[in-house]
């Protein structure tokens, strides 16, 4: 299995460690710490050696942070994980804050209104971030304090930083060469006028350096740093204890050094070189203006590119989700001839899909840990299932399945909602404006220029009507066989960034009713150059191609809420699912997904 159910939250050893750490902090002249969940990388996956913020306090979501007090301790989640942290961190110990409703700054102020010294790792934090907090806590006599980690020093038995192979990303799978990716963002820095670029995103090195590896669980990347100089040559500063071969791929313009050499590598630098304000660690900023090297604040210049599929890349995603569409056909195809005798459980379902999966061509790994949340289980939108919470699925419930698959050629990204039985008139009309937010998103066309934030409403509007809503983003950006959840592009209220075409992202709006059930339906898109209609305007519109075609469950639409467009949009959707996958497919799983895909 590429998934475990081990329970890796344990709230138990929280308030030792909460006092522990305070009496480091006692002995340092610290009146508070901050704990992030990122590491240098700023992932939002981490290695088993950066998980400092489940160590303290046992949450384990992928966003939040603690601020450690002598009096209080803050655990700063946002809306996917109200619910879980509740539950797994010791509430007499720690307090969870609802963020970014209350930021850290204005927290603090309340907690320390005489003032006091804050300290924080500089390796783990943006100079972004610290800068917007530092403006909040302006007059307050609060400070923010760089320091050496303690929770590192109470951390006995840490794990090693990962260290495993480097593969290299083939031409056929990339479309460009790394060569050519270097030499591109040369003459970008070239332009600017700058000497060189700091990489800190391991995504960013991994996709500039057509390179994969195994450092994270289901994310193929390469844990390190990079420097990238304006005539194109790239140093790699990673874990010394890489295995060799990777020379041949990289050639004689990218070499390789031992992470432990990045200082040296800054240091050493001719400027300005450019540093990306809102991803580096904040050390590196203070590390070359220490050593007197100009620096320029700039974007990381990988980010766009690498959101920007070029048609190679596209094609291999299209590729991928017809390969994964069969797996999950012939899964629910189990499903619904197995649910009927009862008995099974969340899990039972994790292990049949990736069974499923595990029979597709070009399957590296799951691309995240499978949501497989039942019933209550279900309103926990990150919920992760463990023998401990697992749950046996009872008639009259909802299931949310949210999974994927990293391939060869592409990454997939998947939720549907299934029910168990019969479920009731409250699901289903729930259901059915979740499905109208997603055909929205699905049908839209857009002027060039706008942003992620402006279509996230469309998402929504139906279960505004209801006065419901959902607190996650409606999309996130998707990488090729790389993140499942990839920046800068995003349909939320959060994303700035314009959309552009080849941009791939989630299309999954939700609803989720606390110890109730949970609904999210999820299908992959790419922004693509809308054709223009007969009568149409002479300006540049985009649009959104589907990348997943697997049926929606139509036991849980309650087809007289839908216009005629969305039952069209519908009809046509299962159509094309229909003559797309069938040719994948045993012939039982056939015969399920012709009904599955009749009209509505």
């Amino acid at each position: 299995m590429f998934q475990d159910f081990e329970t890796t939250a344990d709230p138990s050893h929280g308030p030792a460690r909460l006092d522990a750490l305070r009496d480091e902090m006692a002995r340092e002249g610290l009146d508070g710490f901050f704990v992030p969940r990122a590491d240098a990388h700023q992932g939002e996956y981490v290695a088993d050696a950066d998980k400092r913020l489940a160590w303290l306090t046992g949450f384990t979501g992928s966003a939040g942070f603690c601020l450690a007090l002598a009096e209080d301790a803050g655990v700063f989640v946002d809306g996917r994980y109200r619910v879980q942290v509740r539950s797994q961190v010791d509430l007499g110990a720690f307090t969870p804050v609802n963020w970014p409703e209350v930021q850290p700054g204005a927290w603090l102020k309340d907690k320390l209104p005489g003032g006091g010294r804050i300290g924080f790792d500089a390796w783990l934090h943006t100079a972004g971030e610290i800068e917007k907090i530092e403006a909040a806590l302006e007059g307050s006599g609060i400070v923010l304090t760089a320091a050496d980690n303690l929770v590192d020093r109470l951390w006995a038995d840490r794990p090693d930083p990962p260290g495993g192979h480097i593969r290299p990303q083939p031409i056929e799978f990339a479309g460009r060469s790394h060569g050519e990716k270097r030499e591109e963002l040369a003459a970008v820095l070239r332009e600017a006028g700058q000497r060189a670029a700091v990489l800190t995103l391991s995504d960013s090195i991994a996709w500039l350096l057509n390179i994969r590896g195994d450092d994270i669980p289901h994310v193929p990347i390469v844990q390190g740093f990079a420097i990238l100089h304006d005539d194109g040559r790239v140093d790699l500063f990673t874990h010394p204890a890489r295995p060799a071969g990777i020379g041949d791929h990289f050639g004689p313009e990218v070499s390789l050094y031992p992470e432990e050499n990045f200082e040296t590598g800054l240091v050493e630098l001719d400027g300005p070189v450019r540093v990306d304000k809102a991803t580096a660690p904040l050390a590196v900023s203070r590390i070359l203006e220490a050593a007197g090297i100009a620096f320029a604040w700039g974007e990381d210049p990988c980010l766009l590119p690498k959101a920007k599929k070029n048609p190679v890349e596209i094609q291999g995603a299209r590729a991928a989700h017809l390969r994964d569409a069969a797996a999950m056909v012939e899964f629910l195809t189990w499903y619904d001839a197995t649910v009927p005798a009862g008995g099974l459980t969340e899990i039972d379902l994790v292990v049949e899909l990736e069974s499923q999966r595990r029979a597709t061509n070009m399957l590296r790994d799951i691309s995240f840990e499978t949501i497989s949340g039942s019933g209550p289980n279900g309103a926990i939108m990150h919920y992760r299932v463990t023998r401990d919470s697992d749950r046996a699925l009872a008639p009259g419930e909802l299931v949310v399945l949210d999974s994927g698959g990293q391939y060869d050629d592409g990454t997939t990204d998947i939720t549907r909602t299934l029910p168990v039985g019969e479920v009731g008139a409250a699901e289903r009309e729930a259901f059915t404006r979740v499905l109208q937010g997603m055909i929205a998103i699905s049908r839209v066309r857009f002027p060039k220029g706008l942003a992620g934030r402006d279509l996230d409403p469309l998402a929504r509007y139906p279960l505004w009507l209801a006065h419901q809503d959902f607190n996650h983003g409606t999309g996130h950006g998707v990488g090729s066989y790389l993140s499942v959840h990839e920046g800068p592009q995003r349909l939320s209220r959060t994303g700035e960034v314009a959309l552009e075409p080849g941009m791939i992202l989630s299309n999954e709006p939700g609803y989720y009713r606390d110890g109730a059930f949970g609904i999210r339906i999820e299908n992959l898109i790419v922004v693509t150059e809308a054709e223009r209609p007969e009568g149409g305007d002479d300006r540049e519109m985009y649009a959104f191609e589907t990348l997943t075609f697997v049926p929606i469950d139509r036991r849980l639409i309650v087809a007289g809420m839908l216009n005629a467009g969305e039952r069209d949009w519908l009809d046509r959707y299962h159509a094309e699912v229909l003559e797309k996958v069938a040719p994948l497919l045993s012939k039982p799983a056939v015969r399920w997904l012709t009904e599955a895909c009749a009209p509505i």
